[in-house]
Parts: structure tokens; C-alpha cells; sequence
């Protein structure tokens, strides 16, 4: 299974610098877990996190300029941390299975001499095989869309360390004088026809950059959930669909998909939702005379049955959570905001073991990035899974993993709860 080990996020917002798990800069640093859950206050900047993820995934769909402008964000002024210089900056630690090497990606967003936002500098590393010590290899390096890419799952070259001062024309030259055979094989000199999208959207759809499109691949399977229950009661066309899209309008579509294609796993489905939420025995779709689709419940105790749009908003969220956890084919990335919001408090406690239990960190799992402020959540939670934002004097985030802190460890370790924990102030910073 695909894992983000860690990953860093520069001038987005209230983050103008936090960095979670590893990085290759900091091996000395344990990795983020399967399950990820950031908790604070309002306001400490957890949106702004998981618009973090967001922003990414839209850059690589849509291209910078449109992913600054899309989702609410206002603009890439908006969006970039206030009073700040340099551009915004994402590194992300990624590994796809437990020995692969680890894939460093990294990119800048900064705004052209006209104010545009563009991809200024784009960059994807990787430790050669049998490499254990020091730093990876560069193997593509994009500065405002021009620059150099080595083809295949191996080479690179070894070049500054910091990336603001990577001298392409003196790559350009070195491989055209053919100085160093040995790092210039397979080299391929590239200029993109827009910089402001990225080099992996492009690059990453080509056979001969196979490490670039496992990567692109990677990013494209993220499922970030922007679920409303509203988006859910809505009558879809009939017509079988795979996946749940990110608002969750076709949560009827993925039922009619379950129901042809997976019986097994849709009545597992039932059978934990019978015992979350007592009284529902059955869920079904039923079409329309013009073809659009129902989402049916049936009740126990009641002959008709409960369409959607009557269901509340907790029984549509569980059962889209459960629909999710249950797809054949699971994203490698699940990113869910306060999926508290409508749910009976002790749901909770339950709905937190589900998302573990999936995020496994085997095949057929999904790593899930969790963000939250509700106690009974984070109550069945470990401190190595649980990360604390705040805000500090100067109106910037900061971020540290519950286990930093010894006191807390050890009491969760003698049977606290860290959900009480937290409620009763020990998180808070000293």
C-alpha cells in the first residue's frame, strides 16, 4: 500500500511552516501512521490543512491558477500566508510499500511578472538502488517549466541541496558536453508550454518516466471528502457508478453499483449499519418513471419505506463513511474534515475503530488523514496517531504529535482516554 510518510507545507494559509512525520531531511523523525488525526481548536488552521491536501490534488487536475481560484479558496493572494515572502511550498515523503525507496516530491507556487499564479520550481527525488546513506538523487527538476528529466526507475544527479539555487542551464550544458556519461544516460532536456501546470500531470502520462507516473498516479487517487448530506438527498440519473465523488450526490449510483457487483460487501454494509443505527434493515435504490434514482431505507417497524431525502444527516454520513471504507478499490489517500458533524456522540468511539481498522497499511487499505474537535473521537485514539494544532502568538500555526509529550503517554498507557485527556487540558501547550 501507498504511504505519505510525511510531509511539509510552507506559506498556505495559517501553516506558514509545519511539517508532519519524516521528511527526507529529518529521517530521525518517526513517519506518520496509517491513521492520521489532527485536533485543536476552531480556528487553529485544521481547514486550512486539509484545503492543504485540496489545493495539491486541484493543482494537479486543473492546473495552479484555477486550483487557487476554485472551492472558495479567492485567489492565489488569499491563499498565501499574509506578510510572507517566497513562494507557497509542498514537500511530501512518499513510499509505495513498506521496502520501496521513499519518492521526495517538492514544488513552488509563486506568482509571474504579470501576477499570475505559476509553477516556479518542481522537483521529484529518489535514493538509488542500494543507496541506504545520503541525500537522493534528483530526477526531475523543473525551474518555471524548463529543465531535465531522467527517463526509466533508475539514475538522477546529485545537485545543491538547495533547490532555490538549481542552476539549470549549467545541467543543460554539463549533458550536452557530455562531461559525465555516466549521470547524463538517459537524460531528456524539457520545456513545458505552460508553467502553470505541473510537470508531473505531464510527464507522469508518459511509459518512459515510469517513477513519475507511479507518483501522478498516486496523487490522482486521493479521495478528499467535501460530503454534505444535502449533496446526498439529491436525485441522481439512474446509471451504476464505482466510486463515491467527493460531495457524495451519487451515494445512490455507488449503491446500485454495490448491489450488481459486490452483494457480499453491500450486505456487510447493512449488517454494520443495522447495529450502529438501529431499525434500518435494508437499503436499495428504486428508479423513477424519468429515470432518476432513489435511495431507499427501510425501517423495521414500518411497511413503506424512508427515501433520503427524509433519512437524517447522521445515517447519510455513516452509511457514505461505510460505503467508502468498503470499496473494492479504496484510494490510497482518504482525507475527511470533522466527520463528526451530525452524528450522535457515540457514534464516534465506533465510527474512529471503523477508519482504523481499514487503515491498515496493507493492500487494499486506505491511509486516512483525519482532522477533528470532538473528544469522543479522539478517545479511542492512540497519542502516536494524534497530532495537536495550534496557534501561536504571532497568528501562525504550529504542530506536535501527542506522544512528544511524556506525561500524556504514560497516562493514556495506564488507561486514560486521550479524548479526556484532552478535554480536561492536558494537550494543551505548557
Amino acid at each position: 500500500m501507498a504511504m505519505i510518510e510525511g510531509f511539509r507545507i510552507k506559506n498556505f494559509k495559517a501553516l506558514r511552516d509545519v511539517t508532519l512525520g519524516k521528511i527526507w531531511s529529518t529521517q530521525h523523525l518517526s513517519a506518520i501512521t496509517p491513521m492520521t488525526v489532527v485536533i485543536g481548536k476552531n480556528g487553529v488552521g485544521k481547514s486550512s490543512l486539509f484545503d492543504a491536501f485540496g489545493f495539491l490534488a486541484d493543482c494537479l487536475k486543473v492546473g495552479v491558477e484555477e486550483a487557487c481560484d476554485m472551492r472558495g479558496r479567492g485567489g492565489f493572494d488569499r491563499i498565501k500566508s499574509k506578510e510572507q515572502t517566497g513562494p507557497i511550498e509542498f514537500e511530501l515523503y512518499f513510499r509505495e510499500h513498506g521496502t520501496a525507496r521513499p519518492i521526495t516530491y517538492e514544488v513552488s507556487i509563486d506568482l509571474d511578472t504579470v501576477g499570475r499564479p505559476f509553477v516556479s520550481k518542481e522537483r521529484l527525488r529518489q535514493r538509488r538502488i542500494g543507496q541506504k546513506q545520503g541525500w537522493p538523487f534528483s530526477f526531475l527538476i523543473l525551474n518555471e517549466g524548463r529543465g531535465i528529466v531522467w527517463k526509466g526507475e533508475t539514475g538522477g544527479k546529485q545537485i545543491n541541496e538547495d533547490k532555490h539555487q538549481i542552476n539549470i542551464q549549467s545541467l543543460f550544458d554539463q549533458i550536452k558536453s557530455g562531461k559525465d556519461k555516466e549521470e547524463s544516460r538517459d537524460t531528456e532536456e524539457i520545456e513545458l508550454d505552460d508553467n502553470r501546470k505541473l510537470g508531473i500531470s505531464t510527464l507522469g502520462s508518459l511509459k518512459q518516466h515510469p517513477r513519475i507516473s507511479l507518483f501522478r498516479k498516486f496523487l490522482e487517487g486521493w479521495y478528499l471528502s467535501y460530503f454534505t448530506p444535502d449533496a446526498a438527498r439529491s436525485l441522481p440519473l439512474v446509471g451504476p457508478q464505482k466510486q463515491l465523488n467527493v460531495h457524495g450526490d451519487n451515494l445512490g449510483n455507488v449503491v446500485q453499483f454495490m448491489e450488481r457487483e459486490h452483494k457480499a460487501r453491500f450486505q456487510a454494509i447493512l449488517d454494520r449499519i443495522a447495529k450502529k443505527i438501529p431499525g434500518i434493515v435494508n437499503i436499495a435504490t428504486e428508479s423513477t418513471p424519468d429515470k432518476r434514482l432513489l435511495l431507499r431505507f427501510n425501517n423495521q417497524g414500518f411497511k413503506d419505506p424512508f427515501y433520503a431525502q427524509q433519512m437524517s444527516d447522521g445515517t447519510l454520513k455513516v452509511f457514505a463513511y461505510l460505503l467508502l471504507l468498503e470499496d473494492p478499490y479504496p484510494p490510497p489517500f482518504l482525507c475527511i474534515e470533522e466527520p463528526e458533524n451530525g452524528l450522535y456522540h457515540k457514534l464516534l468511539e465506533t465510527l474512529a475503530k471503523e477508519f482504523r481498522e481499514h487503515a491498515t497499511g496493507k493492500k487494499n487499505s486506505s491511509q486516512i488523514f483525519i482532522t477533528t474537535h470532538q473528544p469522543y473521537f479522539v478517545d479511542s485514539l492512540n497519542p502516536d496517531e494524534v497530532w495537536i494544532l495550534e496557534k501561536g502568538i504571532d497568528g501562525f500555526s504550529t504542530i506536535r504529535r501527542a506522544s512528544e509529550d511524556v506525561v500524556v503517554k504514560n497516562m493514556v498507557e495506564e488507561g486514560l482516554p486521550l479524548g479526556g485527556l484532552w478535554y480536561s487540558d492536558y494537550l494543551d501547550a505548557r
